[in-house]
């Protein structure tokens, strides 16, 4: 726990906005954030290559794009230290090789469980897929809504900031583009 701050730092952290740290309600609270935190920023001691087992059988012939929606999406703004969340959609086409499913939503809690900004995780979320797969395409598609802006500052509840990152194939290839943007789509798929 010495990387993060340590029950002391929260009880202090109590007192400095006025609380009394040692009131019985409060009194377990400095060791449940800390705990909180640790499982908040988990995201810096995980390497993405490290979650994402790669596999060449089943994807000789496949020449189709793989998504995979509603990836929760759970982090905290590093400008105010507040949550942001929502939802993540990955997608990729193979080239030779496969990654287990579960691993996309790995990915995205490796980079999510990081004070982040929601620009820089969707693209690291798509280079991450890139490098490590060497697919012809990647297509991430980040949904969230934001705390620092809905409960300071400007006040907004429900908007949501949607951010993507378009590589290899999907960049001058507008069919396949389109063809992921529309299966990123939250109505999608709907029978």
């Amino acid at each position: 726990m010495s990387e993060h701050f340590t029950e002391h730092d929260w009880r202090r952290f109590l007192a400095s906005i006025g609380e009394d740290p040692d009131r019985p309600g409060l009194l377990e609270t400095p060791a449940r954030v800390a705990k909180a935190w640790m499982a908040w920023t988990a995201g810096y001691h995980q390497e993405p290559a490290d979650v994402l087992k790669t596999f060449e059988d089943g994807a000789e012939e496949y020449n189709e794009l793989i998504v995979v929606r509603n990836i929760p999406v759970y982090s905290h703004c590093e400008h105010h230290l507040a949550p942001f969340f929502g939802k993540a959609t990955v997608g990729y086409m193979p080239n030779g090789k496969i990654v287990g499913l579960s691993k996309l939503t790995r990915l995205v809690e490796c980079f999510s469980r990081r004070l982040q900004v929601q620009e820089r995780m969707t693209i690291q979320i798509a280079n991450a897929l890139m490098e490590t797969l060497e697919p012809k395409a990647v297509g991430v598609v980040v949904r969230c809504r934001h705390l620092c802006m809905e409960s300071r500052g400007i006040r907004t509840a429900g908007e949501e900031t949607v951010t993507s990152a378009m590589l290899g194939e999907l960049q001058p290839n507008l069919a396949m583009r389109t063809e992921f943007l529309d299966l990123a789509r939250e109505d999608s798929g709907r029978w």
